[in-house]
């Protein structure tokens, strides 16, 4: 799994998980709606840690500066 994802990605899916979150503690969003949004939330953090985001890959998306 080649990383493809740069700290700006990594830092705006974890603000947006973080938003997410506090809504849906905050009682702002509730039901189906929210649960979606929650799940949306844990794929930002867990592929935010990872650095690898599956959806880029098969378009050959990349936000990660190239190391050399």
């Amino acid at each position: 799994m080649k990383k493809n994802m740069g700290t700006i990605d990594k830092v705006l899916r974890i603000l947006v998980a973080i938003i997410i979150a506090s809504l849906y503690f905050a009682n702002i969003i509730s039901g189906a709606f929210a649960i979606i949004l929650l799940i949306f939330a844990g794929i930002f953090i867990i592929t935010s840690f990872m650095s690898f985001c599956p959806l880029y890959y098969p378009f050959g998306i990349t936000t990660r500066k190239n190391e050399e």
